[in-house]
């Protein structure tokens, strides 16, 4: 029978057995608590009288020794929490005391490795997630397979916060060293995916929603075309560029300040960015500032780049864990990319086209890329994504991405310079060139168009063609027009 303190049920669940003189023999007993079959592995890793002790120090949960690592994810964040360990000890011995002292000679000397395993991608088969514990269940293997994200010391909050990838799976594991020592001891490994296999809704298996493959197909199609004919195009380009911004930020107030459901937000969205794009191509068309226009566009240049520096390793420095300067260092990159220039707009059109593609796949099929804006998506919805840690796995087809992203993106810019090397740099407008047109027949008294009545010209034209006919015949029948 299960006793307090000496069991525990949960996923990824283990159990710590301190030994004592003489022992040979020890049980463990699994169960499932339903009843119902489940597929499993179990690991057994010993540990000698100098190795720290997992768990030892632990005040919060429910084993007397707890070396497990408890996980808990949203869709923005991934926490995992541990008990502090304690330095080890001889079999028969009374273990140190975890509190009472702070010296070389206490627990307070130990640090903590987190480490993290990506699975393959796209792959939640059980026999994946089986062979993944195997292979990272202990401290050699951990140190062989896995990623070292950061070391805590012992003064350190045994917290750590990781970005959620929902339908990826990841391995999280804590290894305890004593510097002293140079003994290491590894906690249980837990693993997640972000999200549930029992849902019918929101679940693993259902993650790419309809409504968001339509709205970036449209998007990556949309994207496609701006890629090689947006500046020829150019009240298409305006058009697509007012639509990602005015949506984007639409959706970041809708999503903090509703509750609605994400299908309506997602329409809802769509709807203010037409309105967006119709906007900015009003304002050229009516005021015909392309210059303040084409800065606009090259904000969402800067934008991309801006996300591509803290999607690297750069945006987990400590330093940008504060939001203040996260937000500043961001938006002096963003306005710092020029785009009011014909080289800005192309260059524009080619990368922020190609990568509309990559969302678009990404709808259809898991690639890292899409983390580049999601990040910094995240960071505007939750105000303590500031804490998570993004690595994202770069696998094969994330590369593949990444190849597509830069040819399409390059083709597209030299397609459209070689096009556009005889032609002005951008479009007049037509307003401007309404106005422009309705001067110059108002004093240019030699133009015909000056002396022209109100009718449209081709009727007058047709009815001078008809008077003469008439007048030839010796005919005085009235012409009604």
């Amino acid at each position: 029978m299960p006793e307090l303190g000496l069991s525990l049920t949960a996923v990824d669940s283990g159990l710590l057995s301190p030994l004592i003189p003489g022992q040979t023999k020890l049980s463990w007993f699994l169960l499932a608590p339903d009843g119902d079959s489940v597929a499993g592995t179990g690991v057994i890793l010993p540990y000698t009288s100098s190795d720290p002790v997992p768990g030892a120090c632990n005040l919060e949960f429910g084993l007397d020794i707890d070396p497990n690592i408890y996980l808990h994810y949203n869709i923005f964040e991934t926490t995992i929490h541990f008990a502090p360990a304690n330095i080890g000890y001889s079999r028969g011995s009374n273990p140190p005391a975890c509190d009472t002292e702070v010296g070389e000679n206490t627990r307070w000397r130990l640090r903590y490795d987190i480490y993290q395993y990506f699975l393959p991608e796209s792959d939640l088969s059980e026999q994946s997630l089986i062979t993944s514990i195997q292979s990272v269940a202990n401290v050699q293997t951990m140190r062989e397979h896995g990623t070292r994200v950061m070391t805590l010391s012992s003064n350190d909050k045994t917290e750590v916060v990781f970005s959620s990838i929902p339908g990826q799976g990841v391995i999280y594991s804590v290894i305890v060293r004593d510097p002293v020592l140079n003994t290491s001891s590894s906690y249980i490994p837990v693993h997640t995916y972000a999200c549930s296999f029992s849902s019918t809704l929101d679940g693993c298996d259902t993650l790419g929603k309809i409504s968001t493959r339509i709205f970036f197909t449209i998007a990556g199609l949309a994207g496609l075309f701006v890629c090689f004919f947006g500046h020829r195009f150019f009240k298409c380009e305006l058009f697509c560029m007012g639509f990602g911004f005015a949506a984007f930020l639409f959706f970041v107030l809708i999503t903090r300040t509703t509750k609605l459901d994400y299908d309506i937000r997602l329409t809802l969205t769509a709807v203010i960015g037409v309105v967006g794009g119709v906007i900015l191509v009003m304002s050229w068309w009516r005021f015909g500032s392309v210059m303040s226009c084409v800065v606009a566009v090259g904000l969402m240049l800067g934008f991309l780049i801006s996300s591509i520096v803290f999607f690297t390793p750069v945006g987990d420095i400590q330093v940008f864990r504060s939001n203040v300067v996260f937000w500043v260092t961001f938006s002096c990159i963003v306005v710092g990319v020029p785009g009011g220039c014909l080289t800005g707009n192309i260059t524009t059109c080619g990368v922020a086209g190609a990568y509309a593609v990559v969302l678009a796949v990404n709808a259809y099929i898991y690639t890292s890329l899409s983390y580049i804006t999601l990040n910094i998506l995240k960071r505007f919805l939750n105000d303590n994504f500031s804490k998570a840690f993004t690595d994202v796995p770069f696998q094969d087809i994330d590369f593949i991405m990444i190849t597509v992203w830069v040819v399409l993106g390059v083709s597209g810019i030299v397609l459209q310079f070689y096009r556009e090397r005889t032609r002005p740099f951008f479009p007049p407008s037509p307003y401007l060139m309404w106005l422009q047109e309705r001067e110059r027949r108002k004093t240019n008294v030699l133009d015909p168009s000056h002396h022209t009545s109100s009718l449209p010209s081709r009727l007058l034209a047709r009815a001078r063609q008809l008077t003469g006919r008439r007048e030839s015949a010796g005919e005085c029948t009235p012409l009604l027009l």
